[in-house]
C-alpha cells in the first residue's frame, strides 16, 4: 500500500490525542431556536442566525418566487453573462442600507475578503492587521503579497506605534480590523482607528460580518454604530449570519467598488451568487429596513442571558455584543462541558485551538432573537447543572 498519505493518518491521530479533532454534527431541521441535531431535538445556541431570518417565511417566499421567474443558477461569472437585474438591485439596496456610495456582492464573506484585499494592496505595500482578525482576512492579506504588520488587539496606541515605526517603508497602507470579533464578542474603538487612518492617509477596511444585523441603527453595522459614514473606505459583510442566507458584500467608496469590479478575482472568475440567495437577501433587507423589532429583541435576550450567567458565577469574557463566550480555559473541559450540555438538550459547541488561542477554550453561546424567555431560562438551568457538576461554578 502506498505510504504517501500516511502523514494524514498520523496528523488526524495527533488531533484526536490532543482533543482537537472536530466531530461534525448533522442537522435535519430548519434553523431556529430549536434544532434536530444527530436525531435529537435540542435548544440551539450555535448558529449565527441572529435574527431568525434563515427560516423566515418572507425570505423563503422571496427565494421561491425568484426561482419561478429567473430559474436557479446564473450560469456564468458576473462579467460575462451572470449579472442579473436582481444582483444590481441587491447592490443598490446594500449601498443605501449601509449609507455608502456603492456596493459589490461576492459569493461569500470569505471571498469578499480574499477578493478585495489583494486588489487594494500588493508587493511594496503594508497591511496593519488586528492580531485577532478572521482567517479570511489573514488569507486575503497573504494572497496580496503585501507586508503584514500585526498590532495588539483593539489597541489604537499600538497601531499608531506600528505605523510610525514603519513610516517611509511602504507604498500604500491598509488598516484592517474585524467589526465584531466573533470569538470574544467585542469590537474595536473604530472611531479612534479612523482618526489614525486619516492622520496617516491610510485606507481603512472593516470586516463587519458579525456587526451587520446586530450593531447600529436597525443592524446597519459598526460604522453606523460609531457614526463614521464616509470615513471607512471598505466595509466587508456577509449574508450568511444575521441576513440568514449566504453571500458577501463590499460596501464603501465608489472608486474602490468600481476597482473591485475590474480586479476582484472571485467576482471575475467564479460564478455569480444564485438567484434564490439574492432574492432572499433582498427580502431580509426589506425586513431590517421596516422595523428594528428583531434587533431590539436580540439585544434584550442577550442582556438577560449574560446577566444571569454572571449571577451564576460564569466568566463571559469581554463580550460587548450578543455573542457570549463561556470561558473555561482547558479544551478538554470545554469539550466535556459541551457534551454534557448536549445531554441536557442544549446544543452549544466547544471552541479550542486553532479557532481560539491555546488555554482560552470556551463554549460560545450565540443568542438569537428567536429565543423565547422560556428557552433562555431552560438553557441557564442546564448551564448551572453542568457547571456545578464539573466544578466550574460553586
Amino acid at each position: 500500500m502506498s505510504q504517501k498519505l500516511k502523514w494524514i493518518d498520523e496528523e488526524l491521530q495527533n488531533l484526536q490525542d490532543a482533543g482537537l479533532y472536530n466531530k461534525i454534527r448533522t442537522l435535519s431541521s430548519p434553523q431556529g431556536a430549536w434544532l434536530v441535531v444527530d436525531g435529537k431535538h435540542v435548544l440551539n445556541f450555535c448558529s449565527n442566525n441572529y435574527l431568525g431570518l434563515a427560516n423566515h417565511p418572507r425570505v423563503i417566499n422571496a427565494a421561491q418566487q425568484a426561482m419561478q421567474q429567473y430559474g436557479l443558477g446564473p450560469g456564468a461569472v458576473r462579467t460575462i453573462a451572470g449579472t442579473m437585474d436582481l444582483h444590481l438591485q441587491l447592490e443598490q439596496r446594500m449601498a443605501a442600507f449601509k449609507r455608502v456610495e456603492d456596493a459589490i456582492t461576492f459569493q461569500s464573506g470569505f471571498t469578499a475578503n480574499t477578493g478585495s484585499i489583494p486588489a487594494l494592496v500588493g508587493k511594496g505595500d503594508m497591511i496593519f492587521s488586528d492580531e485577532l482578525n478572521h482567517a479570511s482576512i489573514i488569507d486575503g492579506s497573504r494572497l496580496s503579497g503585501a507586508t503584514i504588520t500585526r498590532y495588539n488587539h483593539a489597541d489604537p496606541a499600538d497601531l499608531q506605534a506600528k505605523i510610525e515605526s514603519h513610516a517611509g517603508t511602504y507604498r500604500r497602507g491598509l488598516i484592517i480590523t474585524d467589526g465584531v470579533f466573533s470569538m470574544d464578542g467585542d469590537y474595536p474603538p473604530l472611531d479612534k482607528i479612523a482618526d489614525i487612518a486619516e492622520a496617516h492617509d491610510l485606507m481603512l477596511m472593516v470586516d463587519d460580518a458579525h456587526g451587520e444585523g446586530v450593531l447600529g441603527e436597525g443592524g446597519r453595522g459598526i460604522v453606523d454604530h460609531f457614526k463614521l459614514h464616509g470615513r471607512v473606505d471598505v466595509e466587508v459583510g456577509t449574508f450568511s449570519k444575521a441576513f440568514g442566507v449566504v453571500g458577501g458584500v463590499v460596501a464603501g467608496n465608489a472608486r474602490i467598488i468600481e476597482w473591485l469590479r475590474q480586479r476582484g478575482r472571485p467576482f471575475l472568475f467564479s460564478s455569480a451568487v444564485t438567484v434564490p440567495d439574492v432574492a432572499a437577501t433582498l427580502a431580509a433587507v426589506d425586513i431590517l429596513e421596516e422595523s428594528t423589532e428583531l434587533v431590539d429583541r436580540l439585544w434584550a435576550n442577550a442582556a438577560f442571558f449574560k446577566q444571569e450567567m454572571l449571577n451564576l458565577g460564569f466568566d463571559t469574557g469581554k463580550t460587548m455584543t450578543p455573542i457570549t463566550p463561556v470561558m473555561l480555559g482547558d479544551v478538554t473541559l470545554a469539550r466535556e462541558f459541551s457534551r454534557r450540555l448536549y445531554e441536557e438538550n442544549v446544543f452549544a459547541m466547544a471552541l479550542g485551538f486553532p479557532t481560539v488561542p491555546v488555554g482560552l477554550a470556551r463554549i460560545r453561546v450565540m443568542i438569537s432573537a428567536t429565543h423565547s424567555q422560556e428557552d433562555l431560562e431552560q438553557a441557564l438551568q442546564a448551564f448551572a447543572r453542568v457547571g456545578r457538576d464539573l466544578g466550574v461554578i460553586g
